[in-house]
């Protein structure tokens, strides 16, 4: 269960890690494209406040990341190592990437990006070889 719980809060965190790391590509447009488009609606937004949103965001990526940590280490009674901890988590955040830049950016997933992900999972795999 413990397991179970620690990767769901991993999901959760990079869900909000990714849309404070990534979010503001595509709602806070910088000045200069402002600028460029005479729209009176495209103002831009400030560096400082798109910053701010962004550490307010990840306040939130932060209350799940610490919990699924602490609840995920051997040390702390959890099923995982730290290193395993750290390439699940990598691997999640992948994930949630493929999904947001795909859903958001309508980006495509090339075969090279394909198989960067399959060599990040052979990583999973293999930290979980005894």
């Amino acid at each position: 269960m413990r397991g179970l719980s620690t990767i769901l809060l991993l999901l959760c965190s990079n869900i909000f890690m990714t849309f404070a790391w990534y979010g503001h590509l595509k709602w806070g447009k910088p000045a200069a494209d402002a600028v460029a488009n005479t729209d009176k609606a495209a103002s831009p937004t400030p560096l400082v406040l798109l910053i701010l949103l962004s550490w307010g965001i990840a306040f939130f990526e932060y209350c799940c990341q610490v919990p699924a940590n602490r609840l995920g280490f051997k040390g702390n009674g959890g099923p995982f190592t730290l290193y395993q901890l750290k390439i699940i988590q990598e691997a999640i955040t992948l994930l949630v990437f493929v999904v947001f830049s795909a859903l958001l950016f309508k980006e495509n997933l090339r075969w090279n990006h394909a198989l960067a992900l399959v060599l990040v999972f052979a990583a999973v795999a293999l930290v979980f070889k005894k």
